[in-house]
């Protein structure tokens, strides 16, 4: 692009050079003839008074050698006979020959004859006897071609100058639309081969800062679809431990035959095939959530739903279970299925990681700008409530993938909402969960998203997401 540029720059000022200097120059060169034959002409005429007044051979020799032309014997008089006996007289060096003498006085007028050297410039003279003479004036080549070379010097470098300032012009021009066109087509041969850092700067013309932008909020999307698709395979293997989690406990209970004991292997066995199929997955698609109104799900009913899920595995290990908050609706901006695995998440963390017999309890509040869900228990506690919200930190603990806290801080997120951690009336470890029904506030009511201050108090034992 870049030298297509310079070409059609050095063709288009070369024909613009040629249109304009050659003529330019031909008209110069015929302004310098001109003048030439006019100055010659204007000196001619100056012998006319003499030639009306005497036609002496002596008074004209006196008259032409007191002229700059005759001195330089350039200057010749033409006179005709006065009758037929009679001579006719020519003063100074003739260079015209007798046919343009002839052909001069026929005419009345002045003319140019080519003569060896330059040019005669014939100029007729009335005479008082009614006769006409000739005065010849010699015009040299130089005289008339004066200042035509320095005129084509000149136009010669101004036409030089325009091609070359024009080649430059181009070339700079080409240079800034070419680099952000290689700095694109460069990212976009780095983005495909997985650089996913690859970006360009937004500068150029009009139309290649428009594809930069395009660009790099294509990259931009890449990577995040990239980030949604590994959280979600890592998120699915959390939301598949939860159906596990029942299986497992359900198999403690068979009792200590062989079959049993086989059963409890199958079911960690499956477990760590899960975690190792799901954490190697990469062909989720990006997370989506249903917009508009009517969006979103009535989170009494799914709390009444979830709860009679887990009641039964409450009721075998002993566990006292309240629920309140939930007689009424209670819609809020989350799918159903993202605040079914929050639950689930938080429950199967309850039943993981605190002994059988610990209680727990599930509050809904609804206010004007926010539902807070509150998941509390009777267990030993979180020591690190920020290290537990941290997405992947099991604490080493098997059959833990350390997303569980995580899916939950994402929902909440996702509405301008946050979760907190921190100590239940109950004892144990209370997860606040404040949902925006506006999607800007946070829990913290200060409007900034994702806001998420833990209480770090410490409580006795330890126990991770």
């Amino acid at each position: 692009m870049r030298w297509a540029l310079v070409k059609v720059a050095l063709a288009v000022t070369v024909m613009v050079v040629f249109a304009f200097a050659v003529p330019l120059g031909l008209v110069v060169k015929e302004m310098a003839r001109d003048r030439a034959f006019s100055n010659a002409e204007r000196r001619a005429a100056g012998l006319a008074p003499v030639l009306a007044i005497t036609t002496d051979r002596d008074e004209l020799d006196k008259a032409v050698a007191t002229t700059e032309d005759g001195a330089a014997g350039r200057l010749a008089i033409h006179v005709p006979a006065p009758g037929p006996g009679g001579t006719a007289l020519e003063i100074g060096t003739r260079r015209a020959g007798p046919q343009e003498l002839a052909a001069t006085r026929a005419l009345g007028r002045a003319s140019i004859a080519e003569v060896p050297g330059g040019f005669a410039l014939l100029q007729p003279t009335a005479l008082s006897s009614g006769q006409v003479a000739v005065v010849e004036l010699f015009v040299p080549e130089g005289e008339v071609s004066n200042g035509v070379a320095t005129a084509w010097l000149v136009l010669t470098g101004v036409g030089v100058a325009l091609v070359v300032g024009s080649v430059a012009v181009a070339d700079r021009l080409g240079v800034r639309m070419v680099r952000p066109a290689q700095r694109l087509a460069g990212a976009a041969h780095d983005l495909g081969e997985g650089r996913l850092g690859a970006r360009v700067p937004e500068e150029g013309p009009p139309e290649l800062k428009s594809a930069a932008v395009a660009f790099n909020s294509m990259a931009d999307q890449v990577v995040q679809l990239l980030a949604n698709e590994r959280e979600l395979a890592a998120d699915l293997s959390h939301r598949l431990r939860t159906p596990l989690t029942v299986l497992r406990l359900n198999a403690a209970s068979l009792g200590s035959s062989p079959a049993a004991e086989q059963t409890r292997a199958a079911v960690e066995q499956l477990e760590r095939e899960v975690d190792i199929i799901i954490r190697t997955a990469r062909e989720a698609k990006p997370q989506t959530q249903a917009t508009g109104p009517g969006a979103g799900c009535d989170a009494a009913e799914v709390v009444r739903e979830r709860m009679e899920f887990w009641s039964a595995l409450a009721e075998d290990e002993g566990r006292r279970v309240r629920v309140a908050g939930v007689e009424r609706p209670v819609r809020i901006p989350v799918a159903r299925p993202e605040l079914v695995a929050a639950l689930d998440a938080l429950l199967g963390n309850v039943f993981r990681h605190t002994p059988e017999g610990t209680a727990f309890s599930i509050d809904v509040h609804n206010g004007d700008d926010a539902v807070i869900v509150l998941v509390s228990d009777a267990g030993p506690g979180i020591a690190d409530p920020a290290a537990a919200l941290a997405r992947g930190n099991s604490g080493g603990r098997d059959g833990s993938t350390g997303l569980g806290l995580d899916i939950v801080r994402r929902m909440a997120e996702a509405t301008g909402g946050d979760v907190r951690i921190g100590h239940s009336v109950l004892g144990g470890t209370e997860v606040r969960i404040w949902i925006g029904l506006d999607g800007r506030r946070g829990g913290d009511g200060t409007g900034r998203r994702g806001h998420r201050p833990a209480r770090r108090r410490r409580a006795p034992g330890a126990r991770r997401a």
